[in-house]
């Protein structure tokens, strides 16, 4: 914890010698020191929390349905030789198009909103799912399938409640918890479009050299996603207390 706090004034010093002694083109690197201000002047003028509220929609729904759409399809991947057969071409052609390529598509479809931005979010998240649970499935030791069968648990329902995802479990949640950080990342990149929320507000102050509130959602951002990480840890702590 000590060290932590070392860590986190050195850093805090070495932006304020780099604020003192121009070492970035002057106006583009504010205060460290002025950001409080910057922050309560952001909640003064009911900026702040409307923003934060906006991108708390979107976030929710893209992290959400991307999600449960990755465990879905990257669970029947792993268990379907031949749904993974039979998609296996068009995942390795959609997978590296980065989320942002879809923002023009997400605009023609559900124009500047909350939907659209949901739509890109969903993406990123698939796929770090998506991945995630077709491999934590397929590394499942085939014994514990076989021990199954011997115990009447031969069915595939029964065999995937009772072996897969028990033992797929760790993976599963490493990639949800991933998935977590990973909605954040491209939320802001989809705001910095248009669509109401923290993005947009660092967009617009930005682009009148505010560069102290633009730090203040940087750190509102940090601060969600540091207790959503926290709670995350929680529960998948709760889920995998069987492990020694």
């Amino acid at each position: 914890m000590g060290l932590g706090a070392l860590g986190v004034a050195a850093f805090v010093a070495l932006w304020d010698a780099a604020y003192v002694f121009n070492w970035a083109p002057r106006g583009t690197l504010p205060d460290p020191f002025a950001v409080p201000g910057a922050l309560l002047a952001e909640w003064r003028n009911d900026r702040l929390l409307p923003a934060v509220g906006s991108s708390l929609v979107h976030y929710v729904w893209g992290l959400g349905v991307g999600t449960v759409l990755g465990f879905g399809v990257g669970l029947l991947s792993a268990t379907s030789r031949v749904f993974d057969d039979a998609h296996y071409m068009l995942a390795r052609i959609l997978r590296p198009i980065p989320p942002l390529a879809w923002v023009v598509f997400a605009i023609a479809w559900f124009q500047v909103s909350h939907a659209g931005a949901a739509f890109v979010i969903s993406i990123g998240v698939f796929w770090v799912n998506y991945f995630a649970t077709a491999a934590g499935v397929r590394d499942v030791d085939p014994r514990y399938y076989e021990l199954a069968r011997a115990f009447g648990h031969g069915g595939f329902i029964k065999r995937v409640g009772s072996v897969t995802l028990p033992g797929a479990a760790p993976g599963i949640l490493s990639g949800m918890r991933t998935g977590v950080g990973q909605a954040w990342m491209t939320l802001i990149a989809a705001e910095l479009l248009g669509v109401p929320g923290m993005g947009q507000e660092m967009n617009a102050a930005a682009g009148v050299g505010a560069y102290d509130a633009v730090v203040v959602y940087m750190l509102a951002i940090s601060l969600i996603y540091t207790l959503s990480d926290g709670v995350f840890a929680l529960i998948e702590k709760r889920l995998l207390r069987w492990r020694p």
